[in-house]
């Protein structure tokens, strides 16, 4: 009889549990819902892990990452998705983990998930991103390899952003591979090749005068010349 007794209460128990669940989630849905209308993201990411930890989603778990990170969380987008590189990841995993460690200046593990997207799926736009990456790892062949690809496939209309100016500004993609090709020449020797990072930097202004970055190089370098 007791034993009777005891399976009824279980069976109550977890019917009330799973009712609980599904009321729940209702809950959470309806309020990601609300904080997407309103745009507020903090708040669908907080509906979006209460959803997560009700019902575990990969996939869920990466959009909240790649949220994160659009609101520059990066340790918080980590810390949900991880750093290691898994043949599992899915392009989305992988690009958050790419972003938010170039944003935390590590550039050996970030150019790990940018080279997992470019075998994936190249492009100029990863092209540069790797470019630039190798360049602060002073890997001069690889960037050079990853420029002469960028500047055979970017088309005229592609830009990118700059952010060392107190208004950010955009310059084209052709102008940006080609001021990192004038980095990598002048690093390679930069007591010979001063010249010709001169002059490479001097094609990059010809395509955009207000290029402010290759300006200030180009400034640098005559200084150096000068002096």
């Amino acid at each position: 009889m007791k034993k009777i007794v005891l399976l009824v209460v279980v069976m109550i128990s977890i019917g009330m549990t799973a009712q609980t669940k599904t009321e729940l989630q209702k809950h959470f849905e309806a309020y990601y819902q609300q904080m997407k209308k309103q745009g507020d993201v903090l708040g669908v990411i907080n509906a979006m892990t209460h959803l997560d930890v009700l019902a575990p989603s990969q996939a869920r778990k990466d959009t909240i990452a790649y949220l994160y990170v659009s609101e520059n969380m990066n340790v918080e987008a980590l810390n949900t998705i991880g750093v290691d590189k898994n043949a599992s990841d899915s392009d989305l995993n992988a690009e958050v983990k790419a972003i938010a460690l170039k944003a935390l200046n590590q550039p050996k593990r970030a150019l790990e998930h940018y080279e997992v997207l470019f075998n994936r799926k190249p492009n100029p736009y990863l092209a540069y991103e790797i470019a630039d990456l190798k360049i602060q790892l002073q890997d001069w062949a690889g960037a050079k390899t990853s420029i002469e690809y960028g500047l055979a496939n970017v088309k005229d209309d592609m830009k990118h952003a700059f952010y060392e100016t107190q208004q950010p500004y955009e310059t084209s993609l052709k102008a940006a591979f080609t001021y990192l090709k004038a980095l990598v020449v002048y690093n390679e020797d930069t007591a010979n090749n001063v010249e010709s990072a001169l002059a490479i930097l001097n094609h990059a202004l010809v395509m955009d005068p207000n290029f402010n970055l290759a300006r200030i190089s180009k400034e640098a370098l005559l200084k150096k010349t000068k002096q």
